[in-house]
């Protein structure tokens, strides 16, 4: 029979060493997740899972309700109507925050070994899942303290034009004038030029263009569209009417911009407001002879111009 030398003995001894360890280890190991485990479904409190339902349908019926009376209210109430929806906007924040810290503590009993848990690698992997609405957190926290904008103004942001609906913890809503309603993640406003037509005030600036021959009375016309703009019922008189008067190129020709600006009332009146002037301006045109710079309506050039009365102004052609 061989025998085992010396230095076979040494090597065997370590491998059989080798393996005892690895065994401890894995049995130490798994003791440890077992451990961990038991932790963690001891820190749930399922009867307590139960009640956090009833308190997250408890405070969606709140929000509800208090969205519905706010908007009754602003209805009746128009010059306070954006106030209301700031405080709409603050209460629902703070009925969001406080509704996630009441589900936490009547769902979870939280021990020192359970948070040390959870705040090891499982919260890392939450934090890589769940980055973009945590980001999204952070800037409606951020909208709400800086205020670029209000719940009621009427914005622009990338080519989308409307009224912010609601300021909400992951985005914000905004209404568009053709009545869709436009969704974007707060983190967006972070990175993003916003332009504010109100900023928290009702009143608010349009600009309308007109465009007249290079030969009318500019004056004339400055004045026409300045008196449209005085009558109708949906300018805030209280603000300037502004005519600025310059010379452009239309359509290949020199024209005579009348840049008219002036404020809305209210910010849901500006459409209103924009049909309204225009409607009294090319009456008063008509009336007095004003005539627009198209090359096809008239030749400057010769005597024989097309009547003011023969001129289509829909189609924008001689009848």
């Amino acid at each position: 029979m061989k025998r085992i030398t010396p230095p076979n003995r040494v090597a065997l001894s370590l491998l059989l060493l080798f393996f005892q360890h690895t065994l401890q280890a894995e049995e130490a190991v798994a003791k440890t997740q077992i451990s961990d485990a038991s932790i963690l479904l001891n820190t749930i409190n399922w009867g307590g899972i139960l009640v956090s339902v009833f308190v997250i349908i408890a405070a969606g019926l709140l929000l509800r309700i208090v969205n519905k009376i706010v908007q009754n209210m602003g209805e009746v109430f128009a010059e306070r109507r954006l106030m209301l929806q700031k405080f709409n906007a603050f209460l629902r924040f703070g009925v969001y925050i406080t509704t996630i810290v009441v589900v936490i503590f009547l769902s979870f009993e939280l021990s020192r070994e359970a948070i040390t848990i959870i705040g090891g690698g499982t919260a890392v992997a939450i934090g890589f899942a769940t980055k973009d609405l945590v980001a999204s957190l952070v800037a409606g926290m951020m909208i709400i303290i800086d205020r670029p904008f209000q719940t009621g103004d009427r914005v622009s942001f990338d080519g989308h034009y409307g009224d912010i609906t609601s300021i909400g913890l992951r985005s914000v809503k905004l209404q568009t004038l053709d009545d869709s309603t436009i969704t974007i993640p707060n983190n967006m406003f972070l990175n993003a030029v916003t332009s504010c037509g109100n900023y928290g005030v009702l009143d608010m600036q349009v600009v309308i263009d007109f465009h007249i021959g290079l030969d009318q009375n500019a004056t004339l016309a400055s004045d026409l569209v300045r008196e449209a703009a005085a009558t109708s019922r949906f300018v805030y008189l209280p603000k300037p009417i502004v005519v600025l008067v310059s010379q452009v190129l239309l359509d290949q020709c020199v024209a005579l911009r009348l840049r008219l600006k002036l404020y809305v009332l209210d910010t849901q009146y500006e459409k209103a407001m924009e049909t309204d002037v225009t409607l009294r301006v090319m009456d008063a045109f008509v009336n007095h002879g004003i005539r627009p710079p198209a090359i096809l309506h008239r030749d400057l050039t010769n005597e024989t111009a097309v009547p003011v009365n023969e001129i289509n102004l829909n189609e924008g052609m001689p009848v």
